[in-house]
């Protein structure tokens, strides 16, 4: 039985024993099951609350992407999990190897690991492989009071896989298009005769291409953990991720929009066009993560908790990229020709981050309290250094590559910063009959040092919630969150900004009935409006400066269904209606939408799963998911079309083994992921097929 979402808590052994009762139960009321169908209908969340909480008590909506849902779709990485999810998109520059690129709510969302910030630099994300995670959490709207610093549309949490008391495994093997070949294993289970020691280690290697001609990208990932047993009410789990990514000839799109999205008259630039040199280019990273959950329970109301993770990131590029149509000794476009710019660029993240909480239930009869009382503390540092030259030109139809020009021989400081922050946080958990109160509070300290600059943000933030529990299983909710996000630099004369303010009313109502043994379904509808204040936007008065008046609003109506019926049918459902605006601005960006915001977006997924005759254990899939238009650029001159991708799987179950034939962009969807300005336009991903072979122990 895949556990979808494991705790560092204090009683794995009896997890695995309460898990293993259920699921005997569940066998006797339905004789006929032969396999698992895959389940990803979530009970709770811990994200959105640091605990345990049931998610229909939740007054905030929260999208949590389990195991089952990540093995099913063959997802990689986070800009692949979010595909069949309301109000997040990801794959805004296509099908990049490197980085997530996530927009959520309108914002680009912070990436945390089990609940601490990861190191995110320059880019607002890690790229770290998801075979090592046990499921993503999406918390959607301000999330301030219990993470600290992050803009209003919401974070995303990644759980890493831990050590189970009982022993399970699994051996994969998989190989699809672009000739990608990779091969992972993940094997958990107890260390000593005792149970006290329980261990876990997940791999992963994999070499791929991409759909841009001569692109290569080579991974390898590791991730030990350990589970110490001291006592029955204390455990101590060690957490470790270590991941090196070699990305070569990679020109990371760039592509002209003469040919991808406006007429070229020497035809249509193709999906495979590498503007970049395969044999120059490099993308070098390396990152770990290596820390410790601790859990001590005092009593059957109070437990101590907590998580500690020290961040590294390095990353070394060296890129050609294309810069635009050449132009003609008249001054005309040469629409057959591509200007290119050779960037340098090195980035060193490191970060220390130590969260620490007191969780106490309080019964005085009518009302009952679960109350949070959290210190935490990261330090976090950022060097970056880049170099900038002209590239020789490349034939845009017929690249002959080898040239590089010279390359930049002097690098220049880009970022140098120091970032600490101290948060102190109080959250109340108050129930009364059928009513479920929810108040939170949090009081942060954020100094930072940039480029010799110095900066010191106090700053409060808050949020309240309401539920109503019904018998049926109804539970319509209304919130209320506020958050902040420091930023960088200064204007003309020297006055540091302010941070940005966000605030968020949020109504909704879930619904998760009790239907018995092997069903499940969980329904959620949210409607919010969130403002951003604070917000930069150019200094009219003073060319390449900005000033502090901009703000933007998004309202929008967010819908989902999850379904899980007799171990053979499972569904998945979303829509996104988002309508953002720019309400404040100085430039051309004012009543403009924000960049990568589809107005409206609609996904399905069915899988079904044969339980009986000869073919019992085989299973498919069909998935469809519509994107509508949304702008590359804040002006929003350069629009991305609506499109609609099919997705479809496979899979078949037999004893021990498990083999899947997934599919993305079923019908090979040739479409525009974005274009940021006539230079820079990214396709979006093709057909990619992947055959998938795993031996479970």
């Amino acid at each position: 039985m895949l556990l979808a979402i494991v705790q560092a808590g204090a009683a794995y052994a009896a997890d695995a024993d309460s898990a293993d009762q259920n699921e005997q139960k569940d066998t006797a009321q339905l004789e006929s099951i032969i396999v698992s169908a895959p389940n990803y209908v979530p009970k709770e969340t811990n994200g959105a609350a640091k605990s345990n909480v049931s998610l229909i008590e939740t007054p905030q909506s929260v999208t949590v992407i389990t195991r089952d849902q990540i093995d099913l779709l063959d997802w990689q990485n986070l800009s692949q999990v979010v595909r069949y999810t309301s109000g997040i998109i990801g794959e805004n520059y296509g099908p990049d190897p490197r980085y997530d690129w996530l927009t959520l709510r309108g914002f680009y969302p912070p990436e945390y690991i089990d609940g601490l910030q990861a190191p995110i630099g320059s880019v607002s994300s890690v790229g770290v492989d998801l075979y090592g995670f046990q499921n993503v959490e999406v918390l959607k709207g301000p999330s301030s009071t219990l993470y600290g610093l992050s803009p209003p549309g919401g974070i995303v949490n990644l759980t890493s896989r831990r050590p189970e008391a009982q022993f399970s495994g699994e051996l994969q093997a998989q190989y699809g298009s672009y000739a990608n070949t990779q091969l992972a294993a993940d094997f958990t289970g107890p260390l000593d005769g005792d149970g006290r020691f329980l261990g876990r280690i997940t791999a992963l290697w994999f070499d791929k291409g991409t759909q841009a001609h001569g692109v290569d990208t080579n991974r390898y990932y590791i991730a030990p953990a350990l589970t110490w047993v001291i006592s029955p009410e204390t455990n101590l789990t060690w957490l470790s991720y270590f991941q090196h990514d070699d990305v070569y000839g990679d020109g990371g799109g760039f592509l002209p929009i003469y040919g991808v999205d406006a007429p070229n008259p020497l035809g249509r630039v193709p999906t495979s066009t590498n503007l970049g040199e395969p044999d120059y280019n490099h993308f070098d990273r390396d990152q770990y993560g290596v820390g410790y959950d601790f859990n001590h329970k005092f009593n059957d109301d109070w437990r101590f908790e907590q998580n500690l993770k020290y961040f590294s990131s390095d990353v070394k590029i060296k890129q050609i990229y294309g810069a635009g149509l050449a132009t003609n000794t008249d001054g005309s476009l040469n629409y057959g020709l591509v200007d290119r710019n050779n960037f340098p660029f090195n980035e060193n993240v490191k970060s220390f981050n130590v969260d620490s909480r007191v969780e106490g239930k309080i019964d005085s009869g009518s009302i009952k309290q679960d109350l949070l009382i959290g210190l935490d503390y990261r330090r976090y540092t950022d060097s970056s250094e880049f170099g900038f030259a002209a590239a020789p030109p490349l034939d845009l139809f017929h690249p002959v590559y080898g040239n590089i020009g010279t390359p930049p021989t002097t690098l220049y400081p880009y970022v140098n910063e120091v970032q600490k922050q101290t948060g102190l946080y109080v959250q109340d958990q108050i129930k009364i009959d059928r009513w479920v109160v929810t108040l939170g509070g949090r009081e942060d300290n954020v100094d930072t040092t940039s480029s010799g600059t110095s900066s010191t943000n106090k700053k409060f933030t808050y949020h309240a919630g309401l539920n109503y529990l019904f018998d049926s299983g109804v539970a319509p909710y209304v919130s209320y969150a506020t958050s902040f996000l420091p930023t960088p630099g200064a204007d003309f004369h020297g006055n540091l900004f302010k941070p940005s303010e966000g605030n968020q009313v949020e109504a909704g109502i879930k619904y998760q009935p009790s239907l018995g043994p092997g069903k499940s379904l969980l329904f959620t509808a949210a409607a919010y409006d969130l403002t951003q204040k604070n917000v930069l936007t150019a200094d009219p008065a003073h060319l390449f400066f900005s000033v502090q008046t901009g703000e933007v609003e998004v309202k929008g109506i967010e819908l989902e269904a999850v379904a899980h019926f007799n171990e053979t049918w499972s569904f998945n459902a979303a829509y996104t209606y988002t309508d953002s605006e720019v309400t404040k601005a100085t430039d051309a960006s004012l009543g403009k939408e924000l960049v990568q915001v589809p107005k409206q977006m609609l996904s399905a997924l069915l899988d079904y799963t044969q339980q009986e005759g000869s073919v019992a254990g085989l299973g498919a899939s069909l998935g469809m998911r519509y994107v509508g238009k949304s702008y590359g650029d804040s002006f929003n001159q350069f629009p991305a079309p609506s499109v609609v991708l099919w997705d479809a799987t496979v899979h078949y179950n037999l004893d021990k083994w498990v083999m899947q034939l997934n599919v993305a962009n079923l019908f090979d969807k040739q479409y525009l992921s974005r274009c940021l300005d006539a230079a820079a336009c990214y396709y979006g991903l093709r057909r990619a097929a992947n055959f998938t072979i795993t031996r479970k122990f």
